[in-house]
């Protein structure tokens, strides 16, 4: 589900155990765990396709953290991780002193997008602007692809807590600088 379909770790866990029939306070694995096997499943099903996807997914997501630059966008998830295959969709960050302005910035270029709410970095309820942007490199014979972006809107004083490391010691999310290494990188990799 997370490979194939582009589901987040949590909808994919509550999923699968539903799917189980396994009682709703049934023990899940932790996100480590459902990574480890993210990346053991890609190695197997997805190595020949994976690393093209993931880097197109990148690119795109480069393109979005120097579009909304002024809101110092990190990206996290999939794409970050580097678990992210053509289904998977682009999370960015955008820290704010006034989230309102990341919406107009939206408008300002034309952009239609949806609005919804999550959990925040600090457990309280944060907007999340979402929309689709096509991404040509992952198109087929019939044209390009739409890739799902969502923006989640944070306070500017919470970047200095969003980069501590997890427990295995890697950086949640990362900046434009970053990923730009990791597209650099990729691209030399893959020729």
């Amino acid at each position: 589900m997370v490979v194939e379909e582009g589901l987040e770790y949590g909808p994919a866990k509550h999923r699968a155990a539903k799917a189980l029939g396994l009682p709703q306070r049934t023990p899940l694995p932790d996100n480590d765990a459902l990574e480890d096997a993210v990346r053991d499943y890609i190695a197997v099903f997805c190595a020949d396709t994976q690393p093209r996807e993931l880097l197109a997914l990148r690119r795109l997501a480069l393109k979005w953290m120097e579009r909304l630059q002024d809101f110092q966008p990190h990206l996290s998830g999939a794409v970050w991780r580097g678990t992210a295959t053509r289904w998977s969709d682009v999370h960015l960050d955008l820290f704010c002193e006034d989230g309102k302005a990341a919406e107009i910035a939206l408008m300002d270029q034309g952009l239609i997008y949806e609005t919804r709410s999550t959990t925040g970095l600090r457990h309280k309820p944060v907007d999340v602007l979402s929309l689709h942007a096509p991404c040509r490199e992952l198109g087929d014979l019939t044209g390009e692809s739409v890739v799902g972006v969502h923006l989640r809107i944070n306070d500017l004083d919470d970047l200095r807590g969003a980069l501590l490391p997890d427990a295995r010691g890697r950086a949640p999310r990362g900046p434009a600088q970053a990923l730009r290494e990791l597209v650099r990188a990729s691209e030399l990799q893959n020729g």
